[in-house]
C-alpha cells in the first residue's frame, strides 16, 4: 500500500521538460522546415518585387535550385544542432556552403544554353533569392544556437553509478559532444572514489528521487554493472512515466555520439541489443553488393580522367611507381591485396610498418594533396569490383596491426563482420587514427555501423565523404 500512494505522489509531480535528445532531433526538423520555408519565401519576395506575381512552386528549375541549396546545408553539417548550431562556428559553414553553391549554379546556367531565357535564372533573380535566403539561414542557426545554450544550461543529469567510467562519460561527452555545460549530479555510493575533487556535486542512493529534495532530471544514465533494488526500480518506472528518458550508458552513447565504445560493453549487451542487421546471407546484404558493382563501375569510368592525371604528376614528383599495394584484412578476417596511388616515398617503411600520422616527413608533395583530397583511394573501386571491399564499411586494417589492436581492444574483431569499406562511418567522423588510441575510437564508430547499418545510412556516409574531400579533410 505505501509503495501504491508512493508511486502515484510520484506521478502527480509536475511536469517538466525532458528529452534533450529529442529536442535536438525535432531541431534539426525544424531548421529544414524553415529552410524550405525560407527558400520558398525568399524567391517570392524577388520574384513579386520584379515581375509583380508570385512564382510557381511546381517550377522545376525553382524546385531544382532548391534542392541543390539544400544539399549545400546539409553537406556544410547545418542539420546537427547538438553540435553545430553553437557559437559562430555553423554560419561560417553556411557561408562557405553558399559560395559553393553560388559557383555551381553559375556553372550550371552558363553551361546550360536551353535554360538561358528562363525569367528564374536572370542572375539578379537567382542571385537575390540566393542572398536573401543565406541570410535567412545564418539567422535562423544563431537563433537555434542561442536557444540550445538557454535549454542545455538548465538541464541537470543523474549518473547512477559513480565509478570511473560514469565520470569520463560525464566529463568528455555531455560537455564535449553537446558543446553545453551541465550540472551532473553522481549518487556516490562507491565512496573509494573522491567526486568532490571531480568537480561534482553528490547526493546518497536514497535522495535522489526524493521529490522534496532532488531537482527535475533531464535524464538518467546507469552504469550496466548497478545493482538496482525493487524501491529504487519502482521509482524508476514511475519517472520513466512521467517521460524522464533513462538510458544505460552505452544507449545513451549511441543516441547522442552516434558511437558505441567497446569499453562499456558486455557480452550480454549484443544478446538483447537491436540492429546488426548484416547478416551473410540477408537482403541487405545483397542489395549492398548490386549497389556495390553499379556504382564502382560507373565512378571508375567517371573518374578515369582524373587518375591518369594523378598517375602522370605521381611519376612526375618522385621515383616509383605509380601504384602500391598492402596486404589487409578483410570480412571474416581473410587477408587481400589493396590497391593505391602511391603517396610515400619508396622507402618509407625501410624500418618496418608504420602508422602515417600528421605531417609525415615520408609523404611526398603530390602524396600530400591525394591523400587530403582522397584521391589516393580511387584504385580501391577495384577492390570493390573484385569482391573485397564494399563502397562503405570499416577501414580495412593491417594484419601487422590488427594482432596488437585485437589484444589491446575489446570486440575489435567484431568489425571484419562485414566488408571493409572505401569509406565508412568511422572515418568521415573521427580523424585518421595513428595510435591504439585512435583504433579504439575508430571501432566505437565501426560498432555503431555494424549495429545500425541501412541504405539510408549508407547515403549519409556518402554524403559526408563528398564534405570530406572538399574541404581537404583527408590524411
Amino acid at each position: 500500500m505505501t509503495s501504491t500512494v508512493a508511486s502515484q505522489k510520484t506521478v502527480l509531480r509536475s511536469p517538466v521538460k525532458h528529452q534533450p535528445l529529442a529536442q535536438s532531433s525535432n531541431l534539426a526538423r525544424l531548421l529544414l522546415l524553415a529552410d524550405v520555408l525560407g527558400l520558398i519565401c525568399s524567391w517570392q519576395v524577388v520574384y513579386w518585387a520584379r515581375f509583380a506575381k508570385f512564382l510557381s512552386l511546381v517550377d522545376p528549375i525553382f524546385i531544382g535550385f532548391s534542392m541543390i541549396m539544400l544539399v549545400g546545408l546539409y553537406l556544410a553539417e547545418a542539420y546537427r544542432p547538438n553540435t553545430q548550431t553553437l557559437g559562430l562556428r555553423a554560419p561560417a559553414r553556411i557561408v562557405v556552403s553558399g559560395i559553393f553553391t553560388a559557383i555551381v549554379l553559375a556553372g550550371f546556367i552558363n553551361l546550360s544554353g536551353i535554360v538561358a531565357d528562363n525569367a528564374i535564372l536572370g542572375r539578379a533573380t537567382w542571385g537575390s533569392s540566393f542572398l536573401l535566403f543565406m541570410v535567412w539561414a545564418v539567422m535562423l542557426r544563431l537563433w537555434a544556437g542561442a536557444w540550445m545554450k538557454s535549454q542545455a544550461e538548465q538541464l541537470r543529469w543523474l549518473i547512477l553509478g559513480s565509478d570511473r567510467k560514469a565520470l569520463q562519460f560525464a566529463q568528455e561527452s555531455l560537455e564535449k559532444e553537446v558543446r553545453a555545460k551541465f550540472s551532473v549530479v553522481v549518487e556516490s555510493f562507491d565512496r573509494s572514489i573522491d567526486l568532490m575533487k571531480s568537480g561534482f556535486q553528490c547526493i546518497e542512493r536514497d535522495e535522489f528521487l526524493d521529490e522534496d529534495r532532488s531537482p527535475a532530471w533531464a535524464g538518467l544514465l546507469m552504469s550496466d554493472d548497478l545493482h538496482v533494488s525493487d524501491l529504487h526500480t519502482r521509482q524508476l518506472m514511475d519517472l520513466r512515466l512521467q517521460g524522464v528518458p533513462i538510458y544505460r550508458l552505452p544507449d545513451f552513447y549511441e543516441a547522442l555520439c552516434y558511437k558505441v565504445p567497446a569499453a562499456l560493453l558486455k557480452d550480454n549487451w549484443f544478446i538483447f541489443s537491436t540492429g546488426f542487421n548484416l547478416l551473410p546471407s540477408g537482403f541487405n546484404t545483397r542489395l549492398k553488393r548490386i549497389v556495390d558493382v553499379v556504382f564502382s563501375g560507373i565512378l571508375l569510368l567517371l573518374v578515369s580522367p582524373i587518375m591518369i592525371l594523378t598517375a602522370v604528376l605521381i611519376k612526375l614528383d618522385s621515383r616509383g611507381p605509380v601504384f602500391y599495394s598492402q596486404i589487409r584484412t578483410g570480412i571474416s578476417n581473410n587477408p587481400f591485396r589493396v590497391y593505391k596511388f602511391r603517396s610515400m616515398r619508396t622507402d618509407a617503411e625501410s624500418q618496418g610498418a608504420q602508422w602515417a600520422s600528421k605531417s609525415d616527413s615520408r609523404i611526398t608533395k603530390v602524396g600530400q594533396f591525394i591523400r587530403l583530397t582522397r584521391i589516393d583511394e580511387l584504385p580501391q573501386f577495384w577492390n570493390v569490383l573484385k569482391g573485397d571491399m564494399s563502397l562503405v564499411g570499416p577501414r580495412p586494417e593491417r594484419p601487422e596491426f590488427d594482432v596488437q589492436l585485437a589484444e589491446a581492444i575489446p570486440y575489435y574483431d567484431i568489425r571484419y563482420l562485414v566488408k571493409p569499406g572505401i569509406t565508412g562511418w568511422a572515418q568521415v567522423m573521427y580523424p585518421y587514427g595513428a595510435s591504439v588510441e585512435d583504433a579504439y575510437e575508430k571501432l566505437a564508430y565501426d560498432l555503431y555501423y555494424i549495429k545500425n547499418y541501412s541504405f539510408w545510412l549508407d547515403i549519409g556516409i556518402l554524403f559526408k565523404t563528398v564534405r570530406v574531400v572538399l574541404l581537404g579533410k583527408g590524411r
